[in-house]
């Protein structure tokens, strides 16, 4: 699909045909669609479709008549019958007289921009435009970041108030997944953004650099919010676990227990169960002599209970 914008007194519209100061936003295109955007701006068809590659690196590529941008954007997707999140590539073309996204999916980085989300946003300021999707990139790695530790935070809090089970394990391991794309990403992003503060090819307003400050600052607070949420959601792996444990040491403690005051029963009858004399069973010509025996073993059985309750077997 391509999508055409243009920016004229800060109001966005989609235009027909390309022209100066537009932004040409590709998302999944076919090859006719990528061929006619190459052609029109002498981009090689490699650069343009990298993005559409999931398995990009993030980079710059320097050419004669364009610069190719390519970083990491967050997304939702559906794993496991579950909402996760993980990383796809954007590529950014700042080409003479337009800049060119392209990716394989509709990212809510750049709907914020259809959407008329940003204030000031021209798409004839392309080096601001870049930064501004950088900013935006990193805004939703935080919003997402937040998300998550929210999610585990719920995971916790139903695990303490219910009985922990394998599900809570792997929502968990599905979080940490989801963490260790981001951290990756968005050091990758990282290397891009300090190359940027060297990239000269284009001539940059104190503003725009100010602005490129803001997006590394928010990078790096990104990049440190997910080291920060890996290490919290690892410890709560290890308490669920230890929780798990902990609940079947004590369901087997309890079935040992309860075991042992069974067994004083079945000791005690298997004695006057045996096939001797019965002159030499105590209480065998006792009147009421089973009555007593079986008041002999509840005594011994709730001597046995209060025993383990004491100690807190039971």
């Amino acid at each position: 699909m391509v999508n055409i914008f243009k920016t004229d007194n800060g109001i966005l519209s989609e235009v027909q045909d390309f022209s100066e100061g537009v932004w040409v936003r590709l998302i999944n295109p076919t090859m006719e669609e990528s061929n006619r955007v190459a052609a029109y701006y002498q981009i090689d068809l490699t650069d343009l479709r990298a993005a559409l590659d999931d398995e990009e690196s993030s980079r710059i590529e320097l050419d004669e008549h364009y610069t190719l941008i390519l970083v990491d954007i967050p997304f939702e997707e559906v794993r496991n019958n579950r909402n996760a999140y993980t990383t796809i590539p954007l590529g950014i073309l700042i080409v003479k007289d337009a800049i060119i996204t392209i990716s394989g999916e509709n990212s809510p980085v750049l709907s914020w921009f259809v959407n008329n989300g940003v204030k000031g946003f021209s798409t004839k300021k392309r080096m601001r435009f870049v930064y501004q999707i950088l900013f935006r990139t990193a805004s939703v790695y935080q919003t997402y970041l937040r998300d998550i530790n929210k999610r585990r935070s719920q995971i916790e809090n139903a695990a303490i108030t219910k009985t922990t089970d394998d599900t809570d394990l792997i929502d968990l391991h599905e979080l940490e997944s989801n963490l260790v794309y981001f951290a990756t990403s968005l050091n990758a992003n990282r290397v891009v953004l300090e190359r940027l503060t060297r990239y000269e090819k284009i001539e940059q307003y104190q503003d725009d650099k100010e602005l490129l400050d803001d997006v590394i600052v928010e990078n790096r607070q990104a990049i440190d919010m997910t080291g920060i949420y890996r290490d919290i959601i690892h410890g709560t792996r290890e308490l669920l676990s230890t929780m798990i444990n902990n609940r079947l040491n004590n369901t087997m403690k309890f079935l040992t227990s309860i075991t042992l005051v069974m067994a004083i029963p079945t000791i005690i009858s298997g004695i006057y169960g045996m096939n001797v004399s019965g002159k030499w069973m105590p209480l065998s010509t006792t009147p009421f002599g089973f009555y007593i025996i079986c008041a002999i073993i509840l005594f011994v059985c709730l001597l046995a209970f209060g025993v383990l309750k004491r100690k807190k077997m039971l």
